[in-house]
């Protein structure tokens, strides 16, 4: 018999809010974000199906017998991949894939990338699952909503001290969409919070590593093992959301009324943006600013220096000058603004390795001056390229693209996921997987959205090696 719920904590409340929620149709409009957020965050997981992370990643599976050789009935597809594995790989390859390109949902006001994680959670408990497409994208919602809550009640001093807020909410994300699924009482979820609250991770040294995009997906498989350990009767501390549990250990003072609001109305998955390059959101103004000057650069090398007015967030997350490979590049205003100058275009190509490290790029980035500005806003920048015999060239960038006065429209965003996943799975995949992720609400599971993820002719139960 499950443990009774503690009466009056802020955690009890929470939980059962959550799922009175859950027992409930997403308003339309929230129904629309989750499913602008899920063909996003899918996107980005089939768009870095072939990296070196993911082939590290299932190679391991393999040594450790995690593929879906062992229990083929059983077997979780890995997003643009052949091969399939077992639930604890599927929760991590996806959550990993989904954020390893930095390309990935984005809450601008926490900086939380919530959709990876889920993903992670939804994918792995497929085999196991008989509920329907509704449901699935009510977890999802939840999932990410729940996320965006806890890290607003923690922010900004939680990511300040040095935290990686998309690994230490996405446990709690990842735990509530599995409990949601899993059909776990007010009761069971409280538990399943408590024991999530112990397993936290992620700390900002790892920005420019393989271990970044690996902090969603190892919260990805301890929340859904938080889950399964509550639903079978493990309990953990009274309140891991109150004053005693981990959000004091998280921030210098918790906002509990972010955690106690309504779930009728003022969802913060509404406010979750898409990326339009694969890097860190700071740098997103700079590099819309170094396009737009591009276009009036006749010759790159009569560029004598570059200043860049911005805000204070970007040389203290990106800061990195000379990065030797695309994962540090995906850390560098210097390069960022660098390959918008000289390619007039900035996606994944302008983020790999060979690209980081080119001589053009290399020289053009000692040039730029970074300089940050109380005054600028996030979403916010001005370039001002001078030049050897010739005019400086200055672009103002009031609201960069993806932020929430410029979002990416509908056309913007499966334009992005056709790029990231075309490549992978072929000429209308991006079409077939929105058609698959649109129809959820009506589905009888998520049979169309694992469809529209695998390479061709991958058929159910099928391991290829």
């Amino acid at each position: 018999m499950p443990p009774a719920a503690t009466v009056g904590t802020s955690t009890s409340e929470f939980c059962r809010r959550l799922v009175t929620a859950s027992a409930t149709p997403l308003p339309p409009r929230v129904a629309r974000a989750a499913r602008r957020s899920l063909f996003n965050v899918l996107g980005t997981a089939i768009g870095a199906a072939r990296t070196a992370a993911v082939d590290v990643l299932l190679a391991t599976a393999r040594e450790q017998g995690g593929t879906g050789d062992v229990d083929p009935e059983n077997n979780v597809t890995v997003a643009g991949r052949d091969e399939t594995v077992d639930a604890y790989w599927g929760a991590l390859l996806a959550g990993t894939a989904a954020h390893l390109d930095d390309f990935d949902d984005t809450h601008l006001a926490t900086v939380i990338h919530p959709g990876a994680a889920v993903l992670g959670t939804l994918l792995a408990l497929v085999p196991e699952l008989d509920v329907d497409g509704e449901r699935y994208l009510t977890a999802f919602a939840l999932g990410c909503e729940s996320q965006l809550r806890i890290g607003n009640a923690v922010s900004p001093s939680h990511y300040d001290r040095g935290w990686h807020i998309t690994g230490t909410c996405g446990v709690f994300g990842a735990a509530v969409s599995a409990s949601v699924l899993l059909g776990l009482s007010a009761a069971q979820l409280e538990q399943a919070l408590a024991i999530a609250s112990t397993m936290v991770l992620g700390h900002r040294e790892g920005f420019g590593s393989m271990t970044k995009p690996f902090h969603p997906g190892k919260a990805a498989t301890n929340g859904v093992l938080a889950a399964k350990l509550a639903g079978v009767g493990m309990t953990g501390i009274a309140d891991p959301l109150g004053d005693g549990g981990v959000l004091p250990v998280f921030a210098d003072a918790v906002e509990h009324c972010e955690l106690a609001g309504s779930w009728e109305r003022d969802w913060e998955i509404e406010y979750n943006a898409f990326k339009p390059y694969p890097c860190g959101i700071v740098a997103h103004p700079a590099i819309d600013a170094a396009c737009a000057a591009s276009a009036e650069l006749d010759d790159p090398a009569a560029i004598t220096s570059v200043e860049l007015t911005c805000h204070p967030l970007v040389p203290e997350l990106m800061g990195r000058r000379q990065p030797q490979d695309g994962l540090q590049a995906r850390f560098s205003a210097y390069h960022a603004a660098a390959v918008g100058l000289l390619d007039g275009h900035v996606g994944l190509a302008q983020f790999g390795d060979d690209r980081a490290v080119e001589t053009d790029v290399e020289r053009l980035r000692e040039l730029i001056t970074l300089r940050p500005t109380a005054g600028c806003a996030r979403d916010e920048a001005t370039i001002r390229v001078d030049r050897a015999d010739r005019d400086p060239i200055c672009v103002h960038v009031p609201h960069a693209r993806g932020s929430l006065d410029r979002p990416l429209t509908d056309e913007e965003l499966f334009d992005k996921v056709d790029r990231l996943v075309e490549p992978v799975l072929g000429t209308g995949a991006a079409r077939r997987l929105a058609a698959a992720v649109d129809a959820l609400a009506g589905a009888a599971g998520l049979d169309a959205v694992i469809a529209a993820i695998r390479p061709s002719g991958i058929s159910e139960g099928e391991n290829k090696e």
